[in-house]
């Protein structure tokens, strides 16, 4: 079978072994949160051997043209207020697809298992006797903040980080405990939060954080169109929506927000001046 890698016709690829690519199978692959150059190897190789593939809204256009160009690309965007595909039709696909012998991709935005239904997908395989892989990829969480310059962890800010999803599956603020993550956890990352950030906002302050905690929102992580607002809690939806952000956006609450202004290391490629060598002073 032919493959294509996406580095040139002199590229060669690396002495490894590397998992073959079956047909009946389903490969459950992290794509990262954008930037080509995060995919990792496997996810490389998947792509090369691929004969379908069933991406997420999310996953660059770059990202594709590295595909097997005969591979057949069924787009599975799911947009909040939109219509969109259901969970129970992507996963009834996956499994059709392998059942007709095809070497099926699913490509998801981020890593598969956080906030990305990889979970209920590979169930749902596994009731289906189809056999797949998972291939981990770099969630926006950790590495979209990286591309902002905020670390998730510190040490001098935190010992713990919470990963949250901003809404469940009827599009509001998860009922979780809110009182018992503003206690237990000095930073927040917030996924998938932009319509309900200002109802997210309250409960954590009306728990005890407070209404000025540096909160920074990253928009289109680690691509051209990245952007970031640096605001506080109180004022974090109101100021998000007057810049129009819109998803995809990764949220960070906590003083690691505050790195950005020592660590915006694309800023200070570009010339940007260094704010502050030490912001948590």
């Amino acid at each position: 079978m032919t493959t294509h890698p996406p580095f040139g016709p002199d590229f060669r690829w690396p002495d490894f072994n590397w998992p073959e690519f079956l047909p009946g199978w389903v490969w459950l692959v992290g794509a990262g949160p954008g930037d080509p150059g995060l995919l990792t190897l496997h996810a490389v190789n998947a792509l090369r051997h691929a004969e379908t593939i069933i991406h997420d809204g999310l996953v660059a256009p770059a990202i594709l043209d590295w595909a097997n160009p005969e591979a057949e690309r069924i787009a599975m965007a799911k947009r909040g207020g939109q219509v969109s595909p259901t969970q129970a039709e992507i996963s009834a696909l996956l499994v059709e697809r392998a059942r007709a012998g095809r070497r099926v991709l699913r490509l998801k935005g981020g890593d598969p298992f956080v906030f990305g239904r990889g979970g209920e997908e590979g169930q749902v395989l596994a009731r289906a006797g189809i056999p797949f892989r998972l291939v981990p990829g770099i969630t926006a969480g950790i590495g979209g903040l990286g591309y902002a310059g905020i670390p998730v962890t510190h040490g001098r800010v935190n010992a713990a980080v919470t990963f949250v999803t901003g809404h469940d599956i009827n599009g509001h603020a998860p009922p979780l405990d809110w009182a018992a993550i503003a206690r237990a956890s000095p930073v927040i990352v917030l996924y998938m939060g932009m319509r309900t950030l200002g109802e997210i906002a309250d409960k954590l302050i009306a728990a005890g954080r407070g209404p000025e905690e540096p909160v920074a929102l990253v928009q289109n992580a680690s691509t051209p169109e990245q952007k970031v607002l640096e605001t506080s809690l109180a004022r974090a939806a109101a100021e998000a929506e007057a810049a129009g952000f819109g998803a995809p956006v990764i949220t960070c609450i906590g003083r690691t927000a505050l790195l950005r202004q020592a660590l915006d290391w694309q800023g200070q490629a570009a010339g940007d001046a260094l704010r502050n060598p030490d912001p948590l002073t």
